[in-house]
């Protein structure tokens, strides 16, 4: 298979309302993943991985960030063959709106598809995280003379009705297909009697267009994937299922992202970071080696570059970018997501004048369960704590959602404030 003949195509994602408050500021791929990188790498690394040299990201919503870095991440040069290119919704004589869903978006962006001139389009979404070798998932799909390839995973009962679940013939052909099933009759037909653990197999949505099937399907009405084109295709089309049965998880809501990040510090991570033949690429930042002073203690952490952890107590947590964590401090089963940039001694001064605090987090503050996004100020003495059963609710400066308490990028928590 050439993948030159290839257009990786990456689905942006629209308001991101399952991971607000993280998205108040930045689109869901922007949002930092595992200390040092963002959604989009996952993606991106996997197309890089598997010599796609022509990638285009569709985007619509709170973009700017993501936009910048996909430039200083992915630039190619003048001698490097291919392009990343981002195609951001937009006004034209013939759409007046912004995407309507999966399929909308990429109707709406037909010309530059088609301009890419590959005979194959790989769509992928951008806030999974996983590590697939697209190039044996674009072969299955050829090989089956396929016209639309869609990448399956077995899953359980409990996720089930969140997702796409299909049903695959022997040859792997999809031969029926049902859009997040509620009900126990809706599941019976689907369900697979081989595997009693993960008894249904999920659309992951990822597919592989024929890209001349991709332009007539999206003739037709409908303005997602998983829900109109892609059950009105079956028993038209050849479409079949790829089995992925590696490691993939669906980062769409707050609660999977918090979780999904903590497992990732854990001894017996599911995820391999550190595989050296397929490393996640991101935007390189030439930061320090972190410093901890002191009596730092830290067990099952992840800890990202440029970080100082001074005699402080950090547990089951992931640690970002520039974190600052002042003496004292006692930190559990939470994301610091870190800074963008340094303070300087100047600016530390005039927040001293002004009474608040510095970036980072203060000395004796105390936090548990508790996501601390970037820039965050977090003074002295403070008390933050999530709890499982603790209701919704939402400040300027933080959020409670899935009893997660959220201090917002940029947010301000002054000393001895408990939360």
């Amino acid at each position: 298979m050439d993948m030159h003949n290839v257009l990786g195509l990456i689905l942006g994602g629209g308001h991101g309302a399952g991971l607000y408050p993280l998205t108040r500021e930045r689109a869901e791929p922007a949002a930092p993943l595992a200390g040092k990188y963002r959604l989009i790498d996952i993606p991106m690394s996997n197309c890089i991985h598997a010599g796609i040299e022509k990638i285009a990201i569709l985007t619509q919503f709170n973009s700017a960030s993501l936009h910048r870095h996909i430039w200083s991440a992915y630039r190619r040069d003048i001698f490097s063959p291919g392009w990343v290119q981002i195609l951001a919704a937009e006004q034209t004589p013939l759409s007046h709106e912004w995407y309507q869903g999966t399929a909308d978006a990429v109707r709406k962006q037909l010309i530059e598809i088609k301009e890419a001139d590959t005979q194959y389009v790989l769509i992928l979404a951008a806030d999974h995280l996983y590590r697939m070798d697209y190039h044996k998932f674009i072969d299955h799909h050829v090989s089956n003379g396929a016209d639309v390839t869609i990448a399956v995973q077995p899953v359980g009962r409990d996720v089930a009705s969140a997702l796409g679940i299909l049903k695959l013939d022997e040859a792997q052909r999809v031969i029926s297909f049902h859009e997040k099933p509620q009900t126990e009759a809706e599941l019976a037909m689907f369900r697979n009697s081989a595997n009693p653990d993960k008894p249904f197999l999920a659309s992951m949505g990822i597919y592989v267009f024929n890209t001349a099937a991709l332009v007539e399907m999206l003739d037709e009405p409908g303005n997602d994937f998983g829900r109109d084109l892609i059950p009105a295709a079956i028993g038209k089309r050849n479409v079949f299922g790829y089995v992925f049965d590696g490691y993939w998880e669906d980062i769409g809501t707050l609660r999977r992202f918090y979780e999904v990040n903590l497992h990732m510090a854990a001894p017996d991570a599911p995820f391999d970071f550190y595989d050296a033949d397929h490393p996640i690429y991101t935007r390189a930042r030439f930061l320090p080696g972190s410093l901890l002073h002191d009596n730092a203690r830290l067990t099952n952490v992840m800890v990202a570059d440029g970080c100082r952890i001074e005699s402080a107590d950090v547990r089951n947590s992931i640690v970002g970018l520039r974190s600052v964590i002042g003496a004292g401090a006692d930190i559990r089963d939470s994301i610091i997501m870190g800074a963008d940039y340094y303070e300087t001694a100047a600016e530390q001064a005039d927040n001293a004048r002004e009474g608040i605090p510095n970036i980072g987090i203060g000395m004796n503050t105390r936090i548990q369960r508790a996501i601390i996004d970037k820039n965050a100020r977090i003074g002295r003495n403070v008390m933050i704590c999530g709890n499982i059963d603790r209701p919704d609710e939402e400040h300027e400066h933080w959020v409670v959602r899935d009893g997660i308490v959220v201090v917002t990028k940029n947010g301000v928590i002054a000393d001895d404030t408990v939360i």
